[in-house]
């Protein structure tokens, strides 16, 4: 098929925190050079922040580097954090506050901000608009384009108005080919050409396999009297105790809101695990509910953390183009935090392409990127943290956090010890025949939901009449592998309701609803045969989230 082309300086899939710090640079660099770009973003969602979802507790470092005044232009850091507490859950009951003494470093937050990430990107598209840079919400980046020399060329959006069997509905309108010099993938965590683009070069051969969490989050208007604008509380334990490991967080947001949401690290062996339902049971702690139980729900999302930090790093650079952020995996686990790192690696390759355009280079390795990115703060910043998340993996959570808060403390995060972890989190789930199925309580409805009431909150949607987006390698692996030996366990472990096993004239069927999907990924990670592979729908569907 012959497709229209256009042909750019730099192309930039993502418009995420990362993406748009990466174009928001380019921007200034060429405005200073007084040098024409041509630079353009490509996003998935029906508009910018539709698909953002994070906690957050944002650092503003790499903004402050990016924007000095950003607080004249008008940046929605509104909530300063006010305090820190850190809170053990003994069981569904107890819980302990954990003294600051004996907290790492990493978990301390002054000087950061309870924001929401979604308005953030807002705020950023509309300064890389002012600076020229061209914004394409709801065209999704679907396939790589290569050169003859095997170089990316750019990337392909996807075909609009394709049935479900592949024919052409009215309206349709095949892709456009957007062609670079140079080409960046900030697509954040397990993004689908990132997986192409490891896989072609060979990116990950010299570092661990990646690892991943699933995380959820809620926002939440409470009553005035329980409102504390500013305050930050983190949990460790119950209930991820027995069965998995992760933890919780309440931030107290501005307008009478709170975030409150469950990390679930992708590791976990059970298979019955079900990581919605603990998030519903992680509400029902008297430490959360006495703040949720006489407020209302908003809005609900789920979506996967990459967290293998500094021995999962892949290499970020390839001919033609990078890898930046969370489709790279700079999120610092130990603070929980990728926003200032996805941000800061973006804009390290954006001066890095930029000085490369101006020599007269396209479509080669900029293996100077290199360099760059270990001269910076952001990597100093995850090679002290290197440890953190594999410390508490094999040591759990008593002795791995002793010792965080030890390496972090007393020893900058330098102690010569290698926690490295290379069991992938999908080859962790062991057989069902080990495990127990786990009783959850049914939801009250209060402070508990079932997951399509959730989904329904995220304002997802698809056009219907597509093709599935989550591919199956073989059909029959969910039912004649996946259902005997693991008690399959995407019915579970999918945020979303995706995937079920149903009856059919009398037969099992595994059923895909396409339809619900928020785009988290998880399926994409924790299948345990590796057999669905998540790919980009028609551009504009999945959530909307308002101010995630």
């Amino acid at each position: 098929m012959e497709r229209e082309s256009m042909d750019f300086d730099v192309v930039i899939v993502g418009a995420g925190p990362a993406g748009l710090a990466a174009a928001c640079r380019l921007g200034q660099l060429a405005k200073e050079a007084d040098q024409e770009l041509m630079i353009c973003v490509v996003e998935k969602g029906a508009d910018i922040g539709a698909h953002i979802l994070s906690g957050a507790v944002f650092e503003p470092r790499a903004l402050t580097e990016l924007f000095p005044n950003w607080k004249e232009l008008g940046a929605p850091l509104n909530t300063a954090v006010s305090g820190d507490d850190i809170l053990f859950l003994k069981d569904h009951q107890d819980y302990s506050k954990i003294p600051g003494l004996a907290v790492p470093k990493t978990f301390h937050n002054e000087g950061n901000y309870i924001v929401s990430m979604g308005n953030i990107c807002r705020w950023l598209a509309e300064q890389a608009e002012q600076l020229g840079i061209e914004i394409f919400p709801g065209f999704a980046a679907s396939e790589l384009l290569y050169n003859e020399d095997g170089s990316v060329a750019g990337i392909q959006t996807g075909d609009m108005g394709v049935a479900a069997d592949g024919s052409e509905k009215d309206g349709y309108m095949p892709g456009m080919e957007l062609r670079a010099k140079y080409t960046l993938f900030a697509e954040g965590s397990r993004g689908h050409l990132g997986k192409q683009l490891i896989k072609q070069f060979e990116l990950d051969k010299d570092c661990t396999p990646q690892h991943y969490g699933l995380g959820f989050k809620e926002v939440w208007d409470v009553p005035a009297e329980v409102h504390e604008p500013g305050k930050v509380v983190h949990t460790a334990g119950w209930p991820l105790v027995d069965n998995g490991s992760g933890g919780g967080y309440l931030y107290h947001a501005d307008d009478g809101q709170v975030y409150v949401g469950l990390i679930v690290d992708l590791n976990y062996k059970n298979p019955y695990l079900n990581p919605f339902q603990e998030f519903q049971r992680f509400k029902t702690h008297p430490a959360i509910k006495q703040v949720l139980e006489n407020g209302k729900r908003v809005t609900y999302g789920a979506r996967a953390i990459t967290k293998g930090g500094y021995y999962s790093l892949p290499k970020m650079t390839f001919p033609g183009g990078m890898m930046v952020g969370c489709n790279a995996g700079t999120l610092n686990f130990a603070k929980i935090k990728g926003n200032h790192t996805a941000m800061k690696s973006a804009m390290i390759a954006a001066e890095t392409v930029f000085s490369a355009i101006a020599e007269g280079q396209q479509h080669n390795d900029l293996s100077q990127y290199k360099d760059a990115f270990e001269k910076s703060w952001v990597f100093d910043e995850l090679y002290r943290s290197r440890n953190f998340g594999g410390a508490i993996h094999k040591l759990g959570n008593t002795l791995g956090g002793a010792y965080n808060m030890l390496d972090q403390n007393y020893f900058a995060g330098k102690l010569p010890f290698k926690f490295k972890e290379w069991t992938a989190d999908y080859q962790c789930t062991e057989k069902a025949d080990k495990h127990q199925p786990i009783d959850y309580p049914k939801p009250d409805n209060q402070l508990t939901f079932d997951r399509l009431s959730s989904v329904f909150l995220s304002n997802t949607n698809h056009a219907e009449d597509q093709p599935c987006h989550l591919k199956l390698e073989d059909n029959d692996i969910p039912l004649t592998v996946n259902l005997p030996e693991y008690a399959e366990p995407a019915q579970r472990y999918c945020p979303a309701g995706v995937y079920e096993i149903v009856e059919e004239d009398g037969k099992q069927v595994f059923k895909i609803n396409a339809q619900n999907c928020i785009h988290c990924k998880t399926c994409d990670i924790k299948d345990p045969s590796q057999n669905i592979t998540w790919v980009t729908p028609e551009g504009g569907g999945g959530p909307t989230y308002p101010n995630m």
